[in-house]
């Protein structure tokens, strides 16, 4: 028989994840349908979100052969039957205090910074770059965590140096930029564009580097579709940009700027959001999200 949810101490609540202790060596991380937007958690939810995240993990986590957190099948008997789909049963690790993120094109805070500085992170990169620009190579611009509700900082690789030796920064950079470009690869051959994404690592009891929390997941990531790529303009994408459009568009009445929360999502961009989540899993995958839910039940 299944555990209830209730059986398991509450550890911490991020934006999306709740964290759940089984013992003294694993976690159960549990994916909501939670959405989040400009350092805000939205109070709408999108439906089957957590599923979609979690069935994204889980496929690139088989796929990359990396050690990551994983304790345990998506089945685990440990996961309580109101969760299953969404949660995974995970090593305890030591968490890293750095977002590792990996660009292989220039946008969103990148492009900002390059065209202030020139540089990402203090990578400089060729004049003339411009929205959604391939860079010449994926390079590595960590950020620092926030806690709910503010903001991840970019930071150098020499503030990575500093907080972790010159070997362990060096094995982040390279781990970040490695699963990235094998990534990219799975995705182009799906006819999908990853321009960026973040990771998190930890260290298990013996020091090893260990790929932690979601992986390549529409949240974590920004995927474009090939066919309909053009540089020099915003990119349509499979990811929670059509939640931030909305959001600064004319229709939701919200200016991000006074501080006020942002307004609920209408239907149709629940929809939409649902749809593009979905639709990202799938393409990548090449399996039907239909399954996973059966799976499931």
């Amino acid at each position: 028989m299944r555990p209830e949810l209730s059986d398991y101490e509450h550890i911490s609540a991020g934006k999306v994840r709740e964290i759940y202790e089984i013992d003294a060596d694993t976690l159960l991380m549990v994916v909501t349908d939670r959405i989040s937007a400009y350092d805000f958690v939205l109070d709408t939810e999108i439906p089957d979100k957590g599923r979609v995240l979690t069935a994204m993990s889980a496929f690139f986590f088989d796929n990359i052969d990396f050690p990551n957190h994983l304790a345990g099948p998506l089945d685990d008997e440990r996961i309580p039957a109101s969760v299953l789909g969404r949660a995974m049963v995970c090593k305890k690790l030591e968490m890293l205090p750095f977002e590792c993120v990996a660009r292989g094109y220039l946008t969103g805070s990148g492009l900002k910074e390059y065209n202030e500085t020139g540089t990402v992170c203090g990578v400089e990169l060729p004049e003339g770059l411009t929205e959604a620009s391939r860079l010449p190579e994926p390079i590595f611009t960590p950020a620092t965590k926030a806690e709910v509700g503010d903001h991840d900082e970019n930071v150098s690789f020499d503030v990575v140096v500093e907080a972790l030796g010159e070997d362990r920064a060096k094995e982040l950079r390279d781990a970040t930029l490695a699963i990235y470009s094998l990534a990219a690869e799975m995705a182009r051959e799906r006819g999908v564009i990853l321009a960026d994404t973040k990771f998190e690592f930890g260290l298990d009891e013996n020091g090893q580097l260990v790929l932690a929390d979601e992986v390549l997941t529409p949240d974590s990531s920004r995927y474009w579709p090939a066919e309909e790529y053009e540089e020099g303009k915003v990119q349509p994408s499979f990811d929670k940009q059509y939640v931030r459009n909305w959001l600064t568009g004319p229709k939701s009445g919200w200016d991000k700027k006074d501080g006020t929360p942002p307004p609920a999502l209408p239907g149709s961009v629940v929809e939409a959001t649902r749809a593009r989540y979905v639709e990202a899993y799938e393409k990548i995958s090449g399996k039907r999200f239909a399954e996973w839910i059966g799976s499931c039940v």
